[in-house]
């Protein structure tokens, strides 16, 4: 459980997606809250998060690329101390494998295989950061779809 209002605000978006089918009413919470957190500019975490969920519920795939790629951008800026003070249970570093996985999605249903497999490399080669708990599984699972969707193993 986190203890940041933001990322509870994001989860609750989330909920709205995944948990109860209501894609756009999530869509428009992540509208609302990006602005709230001041876009891009917003505190790193909050971006890599909001933007990695944002990605999930593009219809246009090169919206969800672009989504996707400001999350892995802001990544690159978020510490383990700021992880660890959101009460995020993984260090940066297990945000890197889904982060890795949906971009190689995004490039596969582009048609680009070659950004792919990069993406989908970095994807497996991060997978040691993950636990064995349901967020690791769900990434291990993912992983493994892909993989044989691009004819790569894990």
């Amino acid at each position: 459980m986190t203890a940041d209002p933001t990322l509870t605000r994001i989860g609750q978006a989330v909920d709205l997606h995944h948990g109860q089918g209501q894609r756009d009413a999530a869509r428009d919470l992540f509208a609302q809250i990006w602005d709230d957190i001041g876009g891009e500019q917003g505190e790193p975490l909050h971006v890599c998060v909001l933007a990695h969920s944002m990605a999930d519920v593009q219809d246009d795939v090169h919206q969800e690329l672009v989504w996707d790629l400001r999350a892995l951008a802001a990544a690159d800026r978020v510490t383990d101390d700021q992880v660890a003070q959101a009460g995020v249970p993984l260090p940066v570093a297990g945000l890197y494998p889904s982060l890795h996985l949906n971009l190689s999605e995004c490039y596969r249903k582009l048609g680009d295989l070659d950004r792919a497999r990069e993406h989908f490399q970095q994807a497996r080669a991060g997978m040691g950061a993950l636990g064995d708990d349901g967020y690791g599984q769900l990434i291990r699972g993912g992983l493994e779809r892909l993989a044989e969707q691009l004819g790569e193993t894990v």
